[in-house]
């Protein structure tokens, strides 16, 4: 079982809520469609706007690069990063999963997020 995070014993009232987001949806950038998912989750954490996370398996891996790049989050725990090939080159930093989270959020285990800033996601009518 994963430990619980350190975030929480400090600051018991922060809330995370992880939902199913109940439809498909589609990751892009720009007009290219880099993934599709019907197994999308949706992290909703305190005053921070909602987070979808979709399975790392329905994002296609030659698209995907290794980052040297990590984050620690003290609810979440090590963010490890991935680059991004898109037709317009390499987005840097631009999806990140949580291959161990803390157990409040275990089921965002095998899920990667994006920077909405670079990539767009949204619900859709269907996945394939």
């Amino acid at each position: 079982m994963a430990e619980s995070g350190p975030g929480f014993k400090r600051h018991p009232d922060h809330k995370i809520e992880i939902e199913d987001a109940g439809h498909p949806v589609i990751v892009r950038v720009g007009e290219e469609e880099i993934a599709r998912s019907g197994k999308a989750k949706i992290l909703k954490e305190a005053s921070y706007p909602p987070v979808y996370y979709i399975p790392l398996e329905d994002m296609p891996q030659s698209l995907l690069s290794d980052s040297e790049h990590s984050t620690y989050c003290p609810f979440k725990g090590t963010a490890r990063y991935w680059d991004l090939m898109t037709g317009n080159g390499m987005l840097d930093n631009a999806v990140w999963g949580y291959e161990q989270p803390y157990q409040e959020v275990s089921s965002i285990t095998g899920h990667v997020a994006f920077y909405p800033d670079r990539v767009i996601v949204e619900p859709c009518e269907q996945v394939g």
